[in-house]
């Protein structure tokens, strides 16, 4: 069983910053892309970032500059700074990663619970 906790979230005024955190647990041969979506009330879950087993990061044109994704392969852990927030960026973020947990060797995609994240104005 394969297990993603994510943690970080919380209130924060405009212009300020925070740094989510994801990390997978359980039975893991192999990680390959780590992401962070995210979910805002009335909308759609949208993918925020995405990074590879290589480091190679990919962003959403509304956070580029202001979000950098990062991750620690010992650790299975994957990070999100935000910084520079706006109202806007209020929703639930949750990680995402493909992984391979058993002998089949294929990848299977795994969600985190979500993190609020709520920027005032």
């Amino acid at each position: 069983q394969v297990r993603l906790v994510e943690s970080g979230g919380g209130l924060v005024q405009a212009g300020g910053s925070l740094r989510l955190s994801c990390a997978a647990s359980g039975t893991i041969f192999s990680i390959n892309v780590m992401r962070w979506y995210r979910e805002a009330p009335g909308k759609q879950r949208e993918l925020v970032a995405f990074i590879t087993s290589g480091g190679s990061a990919n962003y959403e044109d509304s956070v580029k500059g202001r979000f950098a994704i990062s991750r620690d392969n010992a650790k299975k852990t994957v990070y999100l700074q935000m910084n520079s927030l706006k109202p806007e960026d209020t929703a639930v973020y949750y990680c995402n990663a493909d992984v391979v947990s058993d002998s089949t060797w294929s990848y299977k995609g795994y969600w985190g619970q979500g993190t609020q994240v709520t920027v005032s104005s």
